[in-house]
C-alpha cells in the first residue's frame, strides 16, 4: 500500500510546493486533501489490563471552513472498540493536532492529544524524496495500550459498572432497570417483567402499582393502548420509572408515577438477529424472531412473537350483608383463560446527514381469548340456608392494536443542541361476547324457577393521536434550556348490549336500561419549559408545564351528550442536587400533577355484568390534584454498588374515591329489591408517605444481589361523604433479586417479594390497561385491606457462544414455586363485609430456547442521529 501511494504523496507534495500556499493555508490544505492517516490501538482497564468492548473513540480536530473561510472544530472520526479493546481509524488527515476522546459507561473519560508529527515547510525542495519516505512511515501511528480506569458516576448520572448492563443504574429523575436478559420472565409478557422490578407491586390479575398508587403505562416514552399482559416479555430492552416526573412530561395521573418500558431496537452496523421458542407446563407454546441490518444511511429493524396461554384461575368469596336480617353469600369460584397473542414490530431509520434523522417505527398486535368460569353460590338468610346457585360462562374476546410513529431529530452544530418532532398514532379495535346460566335450586336440590340465560355482546375502538416536539438548548457548560409542545387527541367508543332470554316468546330480549353505546373525544393540549443551572456542587432544574382539556361524551342510542372542559392548569417542577463528593449526591423535587376523571367514572348507566356488584358513574367528579416531594440520597461505595434512599410526601385534594350506596335493583331484577351500587366520588383528600431503600451489591464476583424496602402509609379522608369515614395503615414491602453466575456459562436467578398488611392501593386499574390517557385510572379507596402476601420465582440458564459472535441460550424457569402467591381482601360498608381470596397459575414451569446470529460492523455514525435511535423511540431527557 504503501508503494502504491509514494508517486500520488510525490506528487501532491510538488502541487502544493509550487503552489506557494500563503502563511497559514499549508496545514489545513493538507489536513483536507492528505486523508491517508491511521491511528490505532488498544483501550484496557488499567486494573486488569483487559481489553474494554463498545468503548466510544472520537477524533476531533480543526478542519477550514471555505464558507467561512476560518478553521473550526470538526468530528473527523466516531468509532467503538472491538471485543478485545482495539481500535483503528482511517482515512484521516495527516498534519494538525488532534484530540482522542474516550468514553464508556462504568468508566472514567479520558481526553489524549495525538497526532502524526508531520509538518509541511514552505519554498523547500531539497532531499524532497527522503522527507517523503520519512513521512510516508509515519502516517501509521500506534498510539499502544490507553488504560481507563474504573468510575461510578453520581446521582446526576447513570452509575454503571462494567460494559455489560447491570440489571439496576440509576438517572436523575429516574430508575432503570435493565430487563433484556432477565431469565425468569422469558417467553412471558411484560406483566410478569414488572414483578422482578423493585419498587413496583403487581397483584394476582396483573395490575401494578408504584408506592401504592397506580402509574401511567409508556412505551418508547409515549403513552399506548396496549396492555401489559399484551406485550412480549423478550423485547423489552428495559424499564423506567420515573417517581415525580417533571414538566417535561404530561402532567395527567394524578399520584401515580411514569412507567416507561423501552423495547429492543439495535444499532450496530452490519446484520444481526435471533430465534426463539419455549413451551410451558401447560402445554402452550411461544415463538419468535427478530432481525435488523444497517449499512451506509438506512437501517432496518423486524421482530415478532406469537405466545399461546393458559391461566387457571379460582376464588371464595365470603360476604355478610348488614341490613335488619342478616343474610351470607359464599361463592366458590373455578376457571381458565386460555388463547393467544401475536406481536409484530418494525421500523427503518434514514440518516440524511450527520445532522438530521428520519425514522418509522410500526406495530401489530393480535389476539383472542376465551373464558370458561363456573360459581357455586350459597345464599343464607337469618342463618337459614335456603337457596344455591350454579353460574357458568363462556365467553370470548378478540382485540387488534396498531400503532405508529415517525419522528424527525435536527443536531445542531453545537452538540447537545437539537429539536426533535414527532407524530404518534396507536389503534385498538375489540370484540367480545358471553353466555352466562344460571341455574338456582332450593336445599333440597329442586328448581327455584327456570334458568336465567344471559347474553351480551360488545365492541369498540380506541383511536389516540399524539404530536409532540421538543427543543432542547445547552447554552453554555453551566445553563440549558428546554422547551415543547404536545397535542394529545383520543376518540373512543363502545358498544356494550345485555338481553335475557325470555320463555314466553322463546327468544333473547335486549334490555335497553342496562346497555350501552357511547362514544367520547378528549383533547389535551400542553407546553412546557425548563431551566437548568450547574455550579461545581449544585445543580438546579425548574420548570413549568401549562395544560388545558377538553372532553365530550355521549350515549348514541338516546342522542344525550356529556361535555366538561378543563381550564388551563399550572404545574411547576423544581429538582435540586447537591454533590457531596465524587460518590454521594443528595437531590430535593417537587412536581404538580392532575388526574382527571376518565369517561366510565363519568358514565351516568349502570353495569351489571357482575349482578354481584352492579357499578355506575357519576358525571359531577371533580379532577384530583396532588403534590409530590421526594428527598433522595445516593452513595457508591466498594465492590460496585451503589445504595438509594428516597423520602417521599403526597398530597392529594378531591381524591376520586369508590363509594358504595343502596338503591332498588335495575331492570330485569326486580325493583322491589335493594342492591348495593359502586360508584365514584371526591373525597376530601388522601396523604401518602414512606421512606424506599433501594441496594444493588456484588457480593461476590459471580453473585449480584439486589433488595428494595419500602415503608408507606396511605391516608384517605372522606369524611365529607360520611361522618368518620377514613382508612390508614402503616404497611411495607420488600424485593429480593439475586444473579448468579456459575461454571460452565451456566447462570441462575433467584427472586422473591412480601407485601404486608395494606390498605386497597389508590388505583386499581391502569396496570392492565395503560391507555387510560384522560386521568390515568387512578381510582382511590376508603374501605378494606390486603392481607399480607408473598412469593419466589426461580430461574436457571445455560449459554454457548461461538466464533463469529454466534451464541445460544436455553433456560428453565418457574414463578411461584413454592405456591405461596395468594390475594386475599377485606372489604367493608355500611352494607356488607366481604373477605375475597384467590389465587392464579402458581408453579408453572418453563422451558425456553434462543438462538442468535449476526455480522456486525462495530464503527458507528459520527454522531449520535436520535435519541429514538438509542432507545427505542424513547423521549430521554438530558441528564
Amino acid at each position: 500500500m504503501k508503494t502504491l501511494l509514494f508517486p500520488f504523496f510525490i506528487l501532491c507534495f510538488s502541487f502544493y510546493a509550487s503552489a506557494q500556499i500563503p502563511p497559514g493555508g499549508q496545514q489545513r490544505a493538507a489536513s483536507q486533501n492528505m486523508n491517508i492517516g491511521h491511528f490505532y490501538g488498544k483501550i484496557v482497564d488499567s486494573a486488569t489490563n483487559k481489553g474494554i468492548e463498545a468503548a466510544t473513540i472520537q477524533l476531533t480536530g480543526n478542519k477550514f471552513d471555505t464558507t467561512a473561510k476560518k478553521l473550526k472544530q470538526v468530528i473527523f472520526a466516531t468509532i467503538f472498540t472491538q471485543p478485545n479493546g482495539d481500535f483503528s481509524l482511517e482515512n484521516l488527515p495527516i498534519t494538525g493536532n488532534f484530540k482522542l476522546h474516550i468514553s464508556v459507561v462504568g468508566y472514567a473519560g479520558l481526553i489524549k492529544q495525538v497526532s502524526f508529527g508531520i509538518k509541511f515547510q514552505q519554498n523547500n525542495t531539497a532531499g524532497q524524496q527522503d522527507r517523503m519516505q520519512q513521512m510516508l512511515g509515519m502516517v501509521d501511528k500506534d498510539l499502544g495500550n490507553i488504560k481507563l480506569a474504573q468510575n461510578n458516576t453520581t446521582l446526576a448520572n447513570v452509575t454503571v459498572i462494567s460494559s455489560a448492563k447491570p440489571f439496576f443504574e440509576m438517572g436523575v429523575d429516574r430508575k432503570i432497570f435493565n430487563v433484556d436478559k432477565n431469565l425468569v420472565t422469558t417467553g412471558q409478557t411484560a406483566t410478569e417483567v414488572m414483578k422482578q422490578i423493585p419498587t413496583l407491586n403487581v397483584d394476582i390479575d396483573g395490575n401494578v402499582t408504584l408506592r401504592n398508587a397506580t402509574p401511567q403505562i409508556f412505551i418508547d416514552g409515549r403513552p399506548t393502548t396496549l396492555t401489559l399482559d399484551q406485550i412480549p416479555a423478550d423485547v423489552i430492552d428495559r424499564v423506567e420509572l420515573i417517581t415525580n416526573p417533571s414538566a417535561k412530561y404530561d402532567a395527567s395521573g394524578g399520584s401515580g408515577s411514569i412507567l416507561n418500558i423501552v423495547l429492543k431496537k439495535n444499532i450496530k452496523k452490519g446484520y444481526n438477529g435471533g430465534i426463539r421458542a419455549g413451551v410451558d407446563s401447560r402445554g402452550k407454546i411461544n415463538a419468535g424472531a427478530d432481525f435488523n441490518f444497517r449499512q451506509n444511511k438506512l437501517n432496518f429493524f423486524l421482530s415478532g412473537t406469537c405466545n399461546q396461554r393458559k391461566s387457571i384461575f379460582t376464588s371464595v368469596t365470603n360476604r355478610q350483608n348488614i341490613s335488619d336480617t342478616p343474610s351470607y353469600v359464599y361463592v366458590n369460584d373455578k376457571g381458565t383463560n386460555t388463547g393467544y397473542f401475536a406481536f409484530i414490530r418494525g421500523g427503518v431509520d434514514y440518516f440524511a446527514d450527520n445532522r438530521n434523522t428520519i425514522s418509522f417505527a410500526g406495530n401489530f398486535n393480535q389476539g383472542m381469548f376465551t373464558t370458561i368460569d363456573n360459581q357455586l353460590i350459597d345464599s343464607t338468610i337469618d342463618n337459614a340456608f335456603i337457596s344455591y346457585s350454579n353460574r357458568s360462562t363462556n365467553s370470548t374476546f378478540n382485540f387488534k392494536n396498531a400503532g405508529s410513529q415517525l419522528s424527525y431529530k435536527h443536531n445542531f452544530e453545537k452538540d447537545g443542541h437539537n429539536l426533535t418532532a414527532d407524530v404518534n398514532y396507536n389503534s385498538s379495535n375489540n370484540n367480545s361476547s358471553g353466555n352466562f346460566i344460571t341455574n338456582t335450586f332450593f336445599p333440597d336440590n329442586n328448581p327455584k324457577g327456570l334458568p336465567v340465560l344471559q347474553q351480551t355482546t360488545g365492541n369498540g375502538y380506541n383511536h389516540f393521536l399524539t404530536i409532540q416536539s421538543d427543543y432542547e438548548n445547552p447554552i453554555d457548560s453551566f445553563h440549558k434550556i428546554e422547551a415543547g409542545l404536545r397535542a394529545a387527541i383520543r376518540n373512543y367508543k363502545s358498544q356494550s348490549l345485555q338481553s335475557f332470554y325470555n320463555d314466553s316468546l322463546g327468544k333473547y330480549i335486549l334490555i335497553p336500561s342496562i346497555s350501552s353505546n357511547y362514544k367520547f373525544r378528549d383533547e389535551v393540549f400542553a407546553a412546557y419549559a425548563t431551566y437548568t443551572l450547574k455550579t461545581k456542587k449544585w445543580s438546579y432544574q425548574l420548570g413549568l408545564r401549562a395544560e388545558s382539556s377538553d372532553y365530550n361524551g355521549s350515549l348514541i342510542e338516546t342522542d344525550s351528550t356529556y361535555k366538561t372542559s378543563f381550564p388551563v392548569s399550572l404545574f411547576p417542577s423544581a429538582f435540586i442536587t447537591h454533590r457531596l463528593n465524587d460518590k454521594e449526591d443528595i437531590q430535593l423535587n417537587y412536581s404538580r400533577r392532575i388526574n382527571r376523571p376518565n369517561f366510565f367514572q363519568l358514565l351516568p348507566f349502570v353495569d351489571v355484568t357482575d349482578p354481584q356488584n352492579p357499578s355506575i358513574g357519576n358525571p359531577a367528579l371533580k379532577p384530583e390534584f396532588t403534590n409530590s416531594f421526594e428527598l433522595s440520597y445516593d452513595k457508591s461505595y466498594k465492590h460496585n454498588s451503589n445504595f438509594l434512599a428516597t423520602v417521599y410526601f403526597k398530597y392529594t385534594t378531591d381524591l376520586i374515591t369508590r363509594f358504595q350506596y343502596l338503591a332498588p335493583a335495575p331492570l330485569p331484577f326486580n325493583p322491589a329489591d335493594t342492591v348495593v351500587f359502586n360508584t365514584y366520588r371526591n373525597a376530601t383528600s388522601s396523604t401518602s408517605y414512606g421512606l424506599e431503600l433501594t441496594n444493588r451489591t456484588t457480593i461476590k464476583k459471580i453473585w449480584d444481589m439486589t433488595l428494595n424496602f419500602n415503608l408507606y402509609n396511605s391516608k384517605i379522608n372522606g369524611t365529607n361523604l360520611e361522618s368518620g369515614l377514613s382508612s390508614q395503615r402503616v404497611s411495607w414491602f420488600a424485593k429480593w433479586n439475586n444473579n448468579i453466575k456459575l461454571p460452565k456459562k451456566f447462570s441462575v436467578q433467584f427472586s422473591g417479594n412480601y407485601q404486608s398488611k395494606t390498605v386497597l392501593p389508590v388505583g386499581g386499574s391502569g396496570g392492565r390497561g395503560g391507555g387510560g390517557f384522560f386521568g390515568g385510572g387512578n381510582i382511590g379507596t376508603a374501605q378494606g385491606y390486603i392481607y399480607p402476601n408473598y412469593s419466589f420465582d426461580f430461574a436457571v440458564k445455560k449459554d454457548w457462544q461461538w466464533k463469529g459472535g454466534n451464541s445460544a441460550s436455553i433456560t428453565l424457569s418457574m414463578n411461584d414455586i413454592f405456591r405461596t402467591a395468594v390475594n386475599k381482601t377485606y372489604s367493608t360498608s355500611p352494607f356488607f363485609t366481604q373477605t375475597v381470596e384467590r389465587r392464579r397459575d402458581p408453579q408453572v414451569l418453563r422451558i425456553n430456547f434462543s438462538y442468535r446470529f449476526g455480522k456486525i460492523d462495530m464503527s458507528l455514525f459520527k454522531r449520535k442521529n436520535t435519541q429514538a435511535d438509542q432507545g427505542g423511540g424513547m423521549d430521554v431527557p438530558a441528564q
